[in-house]
């Protein structure tokens, strides 16, 4: 099982920014909307850090090709539109709880170094990642699941907030951010450009004096 890991220093600022929560982008592209019953086929999460002037930047990135679960669902036009097959005889993927525990046991890792209490998830339309997040973490019975059980970030909100876009790919041309409509719904391409816009919102509000407070 492989993951990618760049080098990173811990950021002792990033404890105090965020009530003690650690971000982490997450992505996931699955094989239709229901988190009960359709299957994962990508998963990426992106951590990030802060610098020493207290902007925040992306940093780790890990990836996985995920297998269906036993009695997965698998709707033809979501394979279609992520252009996914989870039968192609060279995609290297992972079973579900191999994916999950390696994924969370470095979020914790992360956590610790950062002296932060808990994970919050980010996510572009949070709430679908989010939630199959939390369908897979009950489905394999992982008891130790980092992030907040109904708290996340929305980039799709925060978007909405600072450039009047939702869609992901106006919301990055309008920040700035380089942006493939021929890599995306790649689970590990999506996650890194909603991680370098959600940085880009937040460090843009602190650059106007939204934090710190005096």
């Amino acid at each position: 099982m492989t993951e990618e890991i760049s080098n990173s220093t811990p950021a002792p600022l990033l404890a105090g920014r965020f009530r003690g929560y650690l971000p982490v982008v997450i992505d996931v592209e699955c094989g239709g909307f229901n988190n009960q019953t359709d299957a994962i086929l990508e998963i990426a999460a992106v951590t990030v850090g802060m610098d020493e002037n207290g902007n925040l930047e992306p940093e780790d990135t890990w990836f996985f090709r995920v297998e269906p679960f036993p009695g997965a669902n698998l709707e033809e036009s979501a394979l279609k539109f992520t252009g996914i097959d989870p039968h192609h005889p060279l995609r290297i993927a992972y079973k579900e709880p191999e994916v999950f525990r390696e994924i969370f046991k470095n979020i914790r890792k992360k956590m610790k170094n950062e002296q932060c209490t808990r994970a919050v998830l980010v996510g572009h339309n949070a709430h679908f990642d989010h939630g199959f997040i939390n369908a897979a973490a009950e489905r394999n019975n992982l008891k130790r699941n980092p992030f907040h059980p109904f708290s996340s970030l929305d980039t799709a909100s925060m978007s909405a907030l600072a450039f009047g876009q939702t869609v992901l790919s106006r919301a990055c041309e309008c920040a700035g951010i380089d942006f493939s409509n021929e890599e995306a719904h790649s689970a590990r391409y999506d996650a890194e450009k909603t991680a370098e816009l959600f940085c880009s919102i937040v460090n843009r509000w602190q650059s106007l004096g939204g934090w710190p407070l005096n």
